[in-house]
């Protein structure tokens, strides 16, 4: 698989109606420039006002993915993000006329047509990827739903489904690689149980639903009163139960269609990360509030970290060492190894910097609600800058170790948090004698002291 990006050769637009609304609508597909990703145009508003395909303007979830931006909404987003992403496709404007896109066969399947049909072109620049390496989860008490990210070579995805009725059971759907999307995924449509679309017909909420384009799994025995109001919003002479337990006049793709649905969904919504990811999906009774909730923790780490990178640039140019070879003077090795750069290093005086990860591994247990760096390793990482300075005055410091002899006067003035750099600054009170060392450590985040304590060192030969 190329690492390039990618938009399409040429425009093409779809026509259709809206399942909520009811409303002719047109949605267009146009090329984007490199790293624009997908973003949405109101063509019939002043304006003609843009919403980018992002976890931060989920503004509601309910029977849907809906995006919002200055008041202005869009709905029903993710069977069209859904083909983008089928399709490895990763820059696009989509042009639509109403708020929300056609609802087609209620899959992706005609978006793909559409897309495939002006064809795929690869552009010069790389894909921004963001790799997992460490797992990521997220679960939601109320309804039992939860989602893991979990490391891969590539994007995959596994659906289980489970609504506790008869009709529908347990189903599972798996996604290897997308290649396969286009012809085991796209065409699976979205679904609902009866109750629920009385409750939609009651509310007036699929003007533009038919037949066609939902599958409908009859949960409860129909009353001849839901009957006549199916065969008005329907505009059918006549409705009836097939044996499978769905409603007539549409045939089922695949035995489990409604977890390849849900799997499709979730390929729609978690492209509100805004980048392409590396990894494989376990999600367990996913829905579109699930799914939103976890692209918008996805996206709270990939920012973390790109600010982190963003602040570490300057610092790790001018490093007078890097961990490599803070490794040299030091056994300490990862895990265990708490700090990146040396910044400065005189005979009395160090500087070291630590970059305080998202993905560090103790953030999963120490506070996962609210990660916090434990004082701990601040100030482990604080001895191990110590142990630096006082071992660089030794001329083979890999033949020596150096033991806390006491630590004292340690303050905590505020939490570490992930995304944080930490710079830390030693000097010695004393000069070194009969291998005692004793220092004042100060541990600072954007100038803010953070951390202070005095150390007292022993330093052995091995």
């Amino acid at each position: 698989m190329s690492n390039l990006q990618t938009t399409i050769k040429d425009s093409i637009k779809l026509n259709g109606v809206g399942i909520h609304t009811g409303k002719d609508v047109s949605l267009t597909f146009k090329p984007a420039k490199e790293d624009t990703g997908y973003v949405f145009s109101r063509v019939d508003l002043p304006g003609k006002p843009l919403i980018r395909a992002l976890s931060d303007y989920v503004c509601e979830t309910k029977r849907g993915t809906t995006l919002e931006k200055d008041g202005i909404k869009l709905k029903t987003t993710e069977h069209v993000l859904a083909a983008l992403v089928g399709l490895e496709i990763d820059n696009v404007i989509i042009e639509i006329d109403a708020e929300e896109p056609p609802i087609m066969d209620g899959s992706s399947k005609y978006f793909v047509k559409a897309l495939e049909k002006v064809g795929i072109l690869k552009q010069t620049k790389l894909r921004n990827e963001f790799v997992i390496k460490e797992i990521i989860h997220y679960y939601d008490e109320e309804s039992g739903s939860e989602i893991t990210l979990i490391p891969s070579d590539s994007y995959q995805v596994i659906t289980m489904v489970d609504y506790e009725t008869k009709v529908l059971g347990t189903q599972n759907a798996t996604l290897n690689d997308l290649k396969d999307f286009k012809t085991d995924f796209a065409n699976a449509r979205t679904f609902s149980f009866l109750h629920e679309i009385e409750m939609l017909l009651e509310n007036n909420l699929i003007k533009g639903g038919d037949l066609n384009n939902a599958i409908v799994y009859v949960d409860k025995k129909i009353s001849d009163k839901t009957m006549d109001k199916l065969k008005k919003a329907f505009n059918r002479k006549s409705v009836s139960v097939k044996s499978n337990g769905i409603l007539d006049n549409l045939n089922l793709h695949y035995q489990n269609e409604a977890a390849r649905h849900k799997l499709l969904d979730v390929l729609g919504d978690l492209a509100l990360i805004g980048k392409r990811i590396r990894g494989k999906v376990i999600a367990k009774k996913p829905g579109h509030y699930i799914n939103t909730q976890f692209a918008k923790k996805v996206s709270g780490i990939i920012k973390k970290q790109e600010e982190l990178e963003n602040k570490t640039e300057t610092f790790k140019k001018n490093a007078l060492m890097n961990q490599e070879q803070i490794m040299n003077i030091l056994p300490h090795r990862p895990p265990f190894i708490f700090i990146d750069n040396i910044l400065d290093l005189t005979e009395n005086t160090i500087t070291g910097v630590k970059y305080v990860s998202p993905n560090e591994p103790y953030f999963k247990g120490h506070f996962p609600g609210r990660p916090v760096m434990p004082g701990v390793l601040i100030i482990e990482a604080m001895a191990q800058v110590g142990g630096v300075l006082v071992l660089s005055t030794f001329e083979n410091p890999e033949n020596y170790l150096t033991f806390f002899g006491r630590i004292e006067n340690a303050k905590f003035k505020r939490p570490v948090l992930p995304g944080d750099v930490l710079i830390f600054k030693l000097e010695l009170i004393s000069p070194i004698r009969r291998g005692i060392s004793h220092m004042i450590a100060k541990a600072y985040v954007n100038d803010e002291l953070v951390t202070e304590a005095e150390m007292k060192a022993k330093i052995l030969k091995k």
